[in-house]
């Protein structure tokens, strides 16, 4: 199994949060300029950015946004990747300047059909939630996921909590595991929770 499972906490909205993860252990921080509850201006994320150590990837979220936008608040706010989890089709992401990470929901196993040879520097598999773009909380059955089947780095989302995330990567082997609203507590990031989720990733890893 992958010993080095990566963790990027997902809708970074506060210095303080994104301090306490990274010193948590998280290696990765994700911004969300799409609409959601927990969207940020790039003035506030790129504010986040410049008091991060380095050698923290910073990835912006966006769905469906406009070529020149997704550029754009890329360059000013020093992102190191973009997300994407629209409709966005491989001629819109060979455009992107930066690595991207693909999302794609899974309703069912043509989902993951599309996701093998989509062309990105990875691809997140999270929860298919009819009008939801992602952060639903939802888990999705995993057993749909053959180890080996997606050649790209995995990063396994949707409905990860500190109470599953350990039997989840026993299962899948992903590299990367992404959450959100499964270290929240009445919708704010919570740093204890990401604390255990942590834990109980490193735990289900050396198992």
């Amino acid at each position: 199994m992958n010993k080095q499972v990566r963790v990027k906490i997902c809708g970074i909205m506060d210095a303080h949060t994104a301090l306490g993860a990274v010193k948590l252990g998280a290696h990765a921080l994700g911004f969300v300029f799409a609409p959601s509850k927990r969207q940020v201006s790039a003035e506030l994320a790129r504010s986040i950015i410049k008091r991060l150590p380095p050698l923290v990837s910073k990835v912006g979220v966006f769905v469906d946004a406009p070529l020149d936008e997704v550029n754009g608040l890329a360059r000013y706010c020093q992102l190191d990747a973009v997300q994407l989890h629209g409709d966005e089709l491989p001629e819109y992401v060979s455009k992107i300047e930066l690595p991207v990470i693909k999302a794609f929901r899974v309703k069912d196993k043509s989902v993951l059909d599309r996701a093998v040879n989509f062309p990105a520097a990875a691809i997140l598999l999270d929860t298919y939630t009819p009008g939801v773009a992602g952060g639903t909380g939802k888990t999705f059955n995993w057993h749909l996921l053959e180890p080996g089947t997606i050649k790209r780095p995995l990063i396994l989302a949707g409905g990860l909590t500190p109470d599953n995330v350990g039997e989840a990567v026993k299962l899948v082997r992903p590299y990367a595991v992404d959450v959100s609203s499964g270290v929240e507590t009445n919708g704010v990031k919570d740093l204890n929770k990401i604390a255990l989720f942590i834990d109980e990733l490193r735990r289900g890893v050396n198992i």
